[in-house]
């Protein structure tokens, strides 16, 4: 396959010596892959946009899902903020808010845009339906966001994995926090070096997380881990403007998370028999959701 960059060495290298934004070098490797128009590539992620603004409004006003496990929280936090009692600041909560949403309307079988995942989907909308209130970005602007986060999404799934069966929640919540971070640095005027430094930042305070569905469910404890997620990517993104940088470059922290979700155990990596869902509680709830029926759950995870 041709592409234009394969780590983030060159993706960064490129966007410097073009002096290009990380986004515009994503569009241009997508015209490359797919062979399809700048125009079509454009209006697909302005759908995905468009996906994902549902999803955020739709969570907003109150899900529950079938299971009973997730729903509402959203609301809460939405709640909190207007109480005016936050301590860790309006945006970061909105964030999470938002975030929390799409991951609800998830677990209630709507329908949401995987970035990269589904189980992981609500932190890349979440973080920029927050700092949209902040930066006051175009739309365009807003479609940039989300090829800045797919440039460093393609690196990772490349060259480690987006997969929680393969890697772990360090794979899915981790990549897609790291993610986020990279772009929220780009909108709010970083260098593409700064992106790469913010996304360090983040997946190296990721690694090692495991993926562990109570009941197999993709609700608990996924649904807070966007949350955790998206407060990070903002932290992450505000150090990395401040001008902290990352000891280890990007390319080797992504890598480092290969390596990690190689030697994790089965058990720890999406089937729901390790962590959380093997504790008393996470075995009661599946079974009050399944019962003693197993391929139900089964056939509801495939």
């Amino acid at each position: 396959m041709e592409v234009l960059f394969g780590t983030v060495k060159e993706l960064v290298a490129l966007a410097e010596s073009q002096n290009k934004p990380i986004s515009e070098i994503m569009i241009e490797q997508e015209v490359l892959i797919t062979r399809r128009s700048r125009e079509e590539i454009i209006a697909q992620m302005d759908n995905n946009l468009t996906v994902m603004e549902s999803a955020v409004e739709q969570g907003l006003q109150g899900v529950k899902s079938t299971s009973g496990l997730t729903g509402g929280d959203a609301v809460l936090i939405q709640n909190y903020i207007k109480s005016g009692k936050s301590l860790s600041g309006d945006l970061i909560l909105d964030a999470v808010s938002k975030a929390v949403a799409t991951n609800e309307v998830n677990a209630a079988m709507g329908m949401i845009c995987a970035t990269p995942t589904a189980g992981a989907a609500g932190i890349v909308p979440g973080t920029l339906f927050a700092v949209k209130e902040k930066l006051n970005p175009t739309r365009e602007q807003m479609v940039n966001y989300l090829f800045t986060s797919g440039a460093f999404g393609f690196v990772v799934a490349n060259n480690a994995s987006i997969s929680g069966a393969a890697g772990g929640c360090q794979a899915e919540t981790g990549s897609a926090a790291s993610m986020a971070a990279a772009a929220i640095v780009e909108m709010a005027g970083g260098t593409p070096q700064q992106s790469a430094e913010a996304f360090s930042i983040v997946m190296k305070n990721m690694l090692g997380l495991v993926c562990d569905p109570v009941a197999g469910l993709v609700e608990v404890p996924c649904v807070k881990r966007n949350a955790m997620g998206a407060a990070k990517a903002l932290v992450g993104a505000d150090m990395a403007l401040a001008g902290v940088v990352s000891r280890i470059p990007t390319d080797e922290v992504i890598e480092a998370m290969h390596r990690i979700g190689q030697t994790m155990p089965s058990a720890l990596r999406e089937t729901a028999k390790g962590g959380l869902a093997a504790t008393p509680t996470g075995k009661r709830l599946e079974a009050e959701i399944f019962g003693k029926d197993k391929t139900v759950r089964d056939t509801v995870n495939s």
